[in-house]
C-alpha cells in the first residue's frame, strides 16, 4: 500500500487544497493529510475546526477515487510526521514559478534528512492556481465573498469566524 502524507495548515481549507487532495488520492492508496501547527503563528480556525472542515469536504473524494483517508496534526518537521504515518511519498502543490523554488529547496532538505521520502509536485488546476488560504482569510474578514475560492460550507464558517471576531 503507497501511503502519501499531504500537508499544510489548512486554515481554512480552500478549493486549491480539495483540488490537491483530488489528484493525490488517484496516486496513493492511503491519503493523510497532515495539519500543521506552529507555535509562532495564530491560526483563525482550531486544529479540531480544520480537521471538521477536511473530513466535510475531503471524505467524497476519496470515496470516488477509493483511496483510504487519514488525517493528522504535526507540530514537527514534516518529514518526521510522514515517517511516523508510514508515507514514502510527500505531496506538495506548485501554484507558481516562485513555488518551485522555494518548494525545491525543501525538497532537497526533506530529502537529506529522510531519504525514504519522495517528494512530488502536482500543479494547480488554472482554477485554483491564485487561491491562497492568507488571501482567503484577508478578503473574508474585509466582508468580502470568498464563495468561489471555498467550498460554500467552508465560506459559512469563515463569515461566522468573521462575525464572531467583529462583535469580540
Amino acid at each position: 500500500m503507497r501511503t502519501g502524507l499531504f500537508p499544510g495548515t489548512f486554515d481554512p481549507v480552500t478549493n486549491g487544497h480539495l483540488d490537491l487532495v483530488r489528484q493525490s488520492t488517484r496516486l496513493v492508496d492511503r491519503l493523510v493529510v497532515a495539519i500543521g501547527t506552529h507555535p509562532g503563528k495564530t491560526a483563525m480556525f482550531t486544529v479540531e475546526e480544520r480537521l471538521a472542515m477536511l473530513k466535510e469536504t475531503c471524505e467524497p473524494l476519496a470515496r470516488e477515487s477509493g483511496c483510504q483517508l487519514a488525517y493528522v496534526s504535526f507540530a514537527d518537521l514534516v518529514v518526521a510526521a510522514a515517517q511516523r504515518e508510514g508515507a514514502t511519498v510527500l505531496i506538495r502543490g506548485l501554484r507558481s514559478a516562485s513555488d518551485f523554488d522555494y518548494e525545491m529547496e525543501m525538497a532537497g532538505m526533506n530529502g537529506a534528512m529522510a531519504p525514504g521520502v519522495q517528494t512530488i509536485f502536482l500543479p494547480a488546476s488554472p482554477a485554483a492556481r491564485p487561491i491562497t488560504a492568507t488571501l482567503v482569510r484577508q478578503i473574508a474578514s474585509m466582508g468580502g465573498d470568498v464563495s468561489a475560492f471555498v467550498p460554500h460550507s467552508v465560506a459559512a464558517r469563515l463569515q461566522q469566524k468573521v462575525a464572531r471576531t467583529i462583535r469580540s
